[in-house]
């Protein structure tokens, strides 16, 4: 295992810490019922194994004068953002509606689960829909997930597209009918995090079918995680919170063969180091081609502690597959936009990501 710079027998536990998005998902689902690896390139390649048959769907490219739909299935959007975003939409040629709850207030929740269930629901299977755009995620996905409608995605697929808590909607669209999906913005759009490039990434991958490339950006807090090697299969994750408490539930995909991305925001180093250790526990791990580490946004830990970079290093570098971080996708500013489920192929000697568009021609 690679070293991190930091003694693990001089570091001290954790110091208590305001309750994070993770701990309010465990609360919920309860309430509910460091240095570049050298020398492993050969041996991470050897690991990218072929992918096993599964049939993957790809909805027709977005085009002026398509209906799409925005739906709230978490948290409620700020109507000031929100505008901001069908403008965006809107410039595309897009054809904007929003579904009954989008705005609705029902504790932390856009609405009652009925309410969120129905807005989603009816923008999967209503036929003149061409694409899903989540308002926004904060918290609730995990509450629907189960009982989302699938049937009508099989014979007419459509774009669904966001990040963060729709994670769990990704995972539960891929395992049951393999769809390919989009992790970028949401419409609850902020011009400061989310500028001309990240609106320009977003629709390059909804309205074209070229293959998406990214770039590791050295500003980024993972960049220095880096296991030279290159791997191909298919493209799988997202909020690293929503994948470790979705794990044995029906929005968990099978991650053998594929590989691996994610990000997160607000987790403390400790608590980044949990979630990792329940994934190579399980043997998620184990069975991957190679891992792809998004934002790592805010986490911060104690003096004297591991950072996260050197968390993700000491989890992640005996792993034996390529590993690459520092990639614009996440919570973090700049946030680009990768089709979930288009195979992709990652060469962290390279330090990009190279992706099979998310879209067929129409």
């Amino acid at each position: 295992m690679a070293t991190s710079g930091t003694d693990p027998a001089a570091i001290q536990g954790p110091a208590r810490v305001p309750l994070s998005r993770r701990h309010m998902l465990r609360m919920g689902a309860a309430a509910a019922g460091g240095a570049v690896l050298v020398g492993s390139s050969e041996a991470a390649s050897a690991q990218a194994a072929p992918v096993g048959a599964k049939r993957v769907l790809r909805a027709p490219a977005l085009a002026p004068g398509d209906r799409v739909r925005v739906v709230s299935p978490g948290s409620t959007p700020d109507p000031t953002n929100m505008a901001r975003g069908i403008e965006i939409l809107r410039s595309w040629g897009l054809e904007v509606e929003l579904g009954k709850h989008v705005f609705t207030k029902y504790g932390y929740l856009a609405g009652t689960d009925a309410q969120r269930l129905a807005d989603l629901n009816a923008a999967l299977t209503d036929p003149g829909i061409r694409a899903v755009f989540a308002a926004r995620g904060g918290y609730g996905t995990q509450r629907i997930v189960d009982q989302i409608d699938v049937s009508v995605l099989r014979r007419d697929p459509r774009v669904v597209v966001g990040f963060s808590d729709i994670t769990s909607i990704h995972g539960k669209l891929w395992r049951e009918t393999g769809l390919v999906t989009f992790y970028g913005p949401m419409v609850n759009w902020s011009d400061a995090r989310t500028g001309p490039e990240s609106a320009e990434a977003l629709r390059r991958a909804v309205m074209t079918t070229a293959p998406v490339t990214i770039s590791r950006d050295p500003a980024e807090t993972a960049a220095s995680v880096v296991v030279p090697g290159r791997a191909s299969g298919p493209l799988l994750g997202g909020c690293l919170t929503l994948i470790s408490t979705s794990l044995g539930a029906e929005d968990s995909p099978k991650f053998d063969g594929a590989i691996l991305f994610f990000e997160d925001v607000d987790e403390a180093p400790y608590s980044i180091d949990s979630m990792l250790t329940e994934l190579r526990r399980v043997g998620v791990l184990r069975r991957v081609a190679g891992v792809v580490i998004g934002q790592i946004t805010n986490s911060v830990g104690e003096p004297g502690e591991w950072d996260a970079a050197a968390v993700l290093k000491d989890r992640l570098y005996d792993l034996g597959v390529p590993v690459l971080g520092g990639l614009r996708l996440g919570h973090g500013d700049g946030q680009l936009t990768i089709p979930l489920g288009s195979r992709a192929t990652i060469d962290a000697t390279a330090g990009t990501l190279t992706v099979e568009p998310g879209v067929r021609p129409r």
